[in-house]
């Protein structure tokens, strides 16, 4: 591993990490303000929303400035929504506008690889970017349950009594966020160390309806390419899947085993641990060209999620969960390769990671959607568990035969 991928590993470790140790910060400042239940969905739906309104922008962005310069600046914007947060934003506001730096950096930290590596490389590379997020999310999903313990907030404010100044004084949630704003600082740090690399695709237009048109473009250039289509379809549905099981494994643990946040985001990290495992094996095992053959795993991985709604005892669940994630990292990481190779072939590293974050989002934003609608109509966290499980295989079932008819076409 060159030190260029080093770096930028290390800048998307510590922005991962402060992005999924924010979010239970996050829902830990709503239960302070006693927010109804199903504004912990409608969060992640803030931070989202970004990414899909933002989409025909930050893949020109990324694209028209060196991609480390890109990963400083949308760092710098995530440290202005946890200021936003500690100084009396509402929480659903202040995560919206760390999902815009969120939203500007996705581009930057993807499309780099396809820039800095050949394509033989890009599923090793792949591998370790997806490895090491979702060691973040283990990490963060940790940290963010033990920052929130009042002992550290009340330690900070005894020694240091002018953080009591904050409105509301120093809680729980915002020492946690005070960290997370430390964490993105480190990563602004690592990305002024990326390597300047030739500025690729530059838009030749700054006029917002070619902006639009050009992303227009590149939306159904993607979608129209036969090996594009298949990925961009798994990682839409994945990414969905996946942001709404976080939530459901929470409820989950709540609901029968009685944990609290602290404790339910041990078993996020579960499932992130799996899909570490998934993602190792997946980059010493799957080449380039067989990655459509991981189809079927996703099948299999909505079927094990449906098992989780019969299951009362904690430690069958973890075995669960991390099964799930391991399956999940398994097709991910080829997807996400084959991804990244089409749209650099075809329209620019940038412009194709914009595509795929506005299709991800928009899945995320629907199924979040749909998940605070079952909440609100009173379901039950086991229906919801098996209406979620059949959802994901029976869309990836359809995924792999509309795949398979068109090769045999």
């Amino acid at each position: 591993m060159n030190f260029g991928l080093a770096i930028v590993l290390t800048a998307q470790f510590f922005s991962a990490l402060g992005d999924h140790a924010l979010l239970v910060a996050a829902i830990a400042a709503l239960k302070q303000l006693n927010a109804p239940q199903e504004y912990v969905p409608i969060l992640n739906q803030f931070f989202i929303l970004a990414y899909i309104v933002l989409a025909p922008f930050v893949g020109p962005f990324a694209d028209a400035l060196p991609k480390g310069r890109v990963m400083f600046l949308s760092n710098n914007i995530k440290i202005l929504g946890c200021l936003a947060m500690l100084f009396g934003v509402h929480p659903l506001i202040a995560y919206g506008l760390v999902g815009v730096g969120a939203a500007a950096y996705s581009p930057a930290k993807y499309g780099i690889l396809s820039e800095m590596l050949p394509p033989h490389k890009l599923v090793m590379a792949n591998g370790w970017m997806e490895a090491l997020t979702v060691l973040a999310i283990i990490m963060g999903a940790v940290l963010g349950g033990l920052l929130i313990d009042p002992r550290y907030a009340a330690w900070l404010t005894g020694h240091y009594p002018i953080f009591n100044g904050l409105p509301g004084g120093l809680q729980p949630a915002q020492f946690a966020i005070l960290c997370c704003g430390a964490l993105y600082l480190l990563a602004a740090f690592c990305a002024l160390y990326v390597p300047r690399l030739a500025i690729d695709h530059k838009l030749p237009s700054k006029n917002l309806l070619f902006i639009l048109k050009d992303f227009w473009h590149a939306f159904t250039q993607l979608w129209r390419d036969a090996l594009g289509q298949v990925a961009l379809a798994v990682t839409t549905l994945f990414w969905g899947a996946s942001a709404t099981l976080r939530l459901v494994v929470l409820a989950w643990a709540e609901a029968v085993l009685n944990y609290g946040l602290d404790k339910g985001s041990q078993l996020i990290a579960v499932v992130a641990l799996g899909i570490t495992f998934g993602s190792v094996i997946a980059a010493k095992l799957i080449r380039l060209e067989d990655s459509v053959r991981v189809l079927p795993v996703g099948i299999a991985m909505g079927v094990v999620v449906l098992i989780m709604a019969f299951i009362r005892d904690w430690t069958t669940v973890v075995i669960l969960l991390m099964v799930v994630g391991t399956l999940g990292g398994l097709f991910l990481v080829p997807m996400n390769a084959l991804l990244q190779h089409r749209g650099h072939r075809l329209m620019g590293a940038g412009h194709s990671i914009a595509v795929q974050n506005f299709n991800e989002n928009l899945s995320i934003l629907v199924m979040l959607g749909g998940y605070a609608l079952m909440i609100k109509a009173g379901f039950s966290i086991h229906l919801i568990i098996v209406v979620f499980g059949l959802f994901i295989s029976v869309s990836m079932a359809a995924i792999y035969r509309r795949h398979r008819r068109d090769v045999v076409a």
